[in-house]
């Protein structure tokens, strides 16, 4: 059974990069139009009169598909905006100490980065190994980095450049017996892997739901510990200011509100294209990707990099050295992905920590897209 007409997805392009921004089905756009239609029909009661009731109502079953409390749950318009505003409510002295890892996601780095000129504290970068034989390896790096001075550790919960799952409850659970919070960067891990907010105990959670829960381009959550909530505040502050964690962030001004409030649309939409509902969508996206990594794996002549128990719905693969002479020889990273485009392949190529091409499967996706893209990468090398 095809799923792609569920999606508005260009039928010319064969799209393997869902990773990086999602994709939102068809039916969620319509009733994303209809709810702009509704404020701008009535822009004062679409905003003021009835939209703290949306999105109390909005937060509700986004809170029960990440096993939290809605108290404990705020949107946010992406990931990034999610560690920032944690990142610059925090108060840090100098030669405290901030972790991350090697495969951090650069723009929160950047964001460490401004905190760590702004505050003069130091940031220790935990080492990753990639290609990586198992969590251990992963648990190892970051916990030998602690000291101290470490203040607040930034992990990702799925890296993106390498798409390795951490193993986020160990490391959140061994940080805390060293008095150290998390911050977990879930960009890509709900709608991919099971989350469960309140079990994993995080002082600070924030997760997209444009990607692998399909909802609108604008749509993700910060989930902050209950007796951390009282410190934090959205990057912009506006009218709720001091009057409650979930008040500020609701308004921080005059925006459009309808992709959070496409949230509960996209989990029922999503959720029902298969009769076991998420858990058969989850584990389906995870059978393609490992099928296509097979195949592409075998097609390029690498070995596999990481465990299949260290996989979601993303795997990268990394990048054999091309032959003299060939046309990829001549190409960087950027180079590879618009040769591949130019013939109808939408694909993602990092250079960090190695040359990595890492492809994405949803359910529009079929295994023939990923016979395509390896023969183009077969003639390129």
């Amino acid at each position: 059974m095809s799923f792609a007409a569920n999606w508005a997805l260009d039928p010319t392009v064969t799209y393997l990069n869902h990773g990086s921004y999602g994709a939102c089905p068809s039916e969620v756009l319509a009733a994303q139009a209809a709810l702009r239609l509704e404020m701008e029909r009535e822009p004062v009661d679409f905003l003021t009169a009835s939209l703290p009731a949306r999105i109390n109502a909005a937060r509700q079953p986004l809170a029960a598909f990440l096993g939290a409390e809605s108290a404990d749950l705020v949107f946010v318009t992406n990931a990034t905006a999610g560690v920032n505003a944690v990142l610059r409510s925090l108060s840090f002295a100098p030669r405290d100490e901030l972790l991350v890892t090697s495969h951090t996601y650069n723009a929160c780095r950047k964001t460490v980065d401004y905190i760590a000129a702004r505050s003069k504290v130091q940031v220790i970068v935990a080492k990753l190994p990639f290609p990586c034989r198992s969590e251990d390896e992963i648990v190892a790096a970051v916990l030998n980095c602690v000291s101290s001075r470490t203040r607040l550790a930034l992990l990702d919960h799925v890296t993106s450049p390498t798409a390795l799952i951490v193993p986020i409850a160990r490391l959140v659970s061994e940080l805390r017996t060293r008095g150290v919070d998390t911050l977990v960067d879930g960009a890509h891990a709900p709608g991919m892997v099971p989350v469960a907010l309140t079990e994993l105990g995080a002082a600070y959670y924030t997760g997209n739901a444009h990607k692998w829960i399909c909802a609108p381009k604008g749509a993700a959550f910060l989930h902050v510990h209950r007796d951390r909530q009282a410190r934090l505040h959205p990057t912009v502050i506006s009218h709720g200011y001091a009057t409650g964690f979930q008040a500020e962030f609701d308004w921080t001004g005059t925006f459009d509100p309808t992709p959070w409030l496409c949230i509960p649309e996209a989990l029922r939409f999503m959720g029902r294209l298969l009769p076991g509902g998420w858990p058969e969508l989850m584990a389906s996206n995870h059978s393609l990707a490992m099928r296509a990594r097979v195949l592409l794996l075998e097609s390029l002549g690498v070995d596999a990099p990481c465990p299949e128990s260290m996989i979601g719905s993303m795997a990268s693969i990394p990048l054999p050295k091309p032959a003299a002479g060939s046309i990829a020889a001549g190409l960087d990273c950027d180079g590879l992905h618009d040769w591949c485009r130019k013939r109808g392949v939408e694909a993602w190529f990092h250079p960090h920590p190695v040359p990595v091409l890492r492809i994405s499967a949803q359910l529009y996706n079929t295994l023939e897209d990923f016979e395509r893209l390896a023969a183009l990468l077969r003639e390129v090398s």
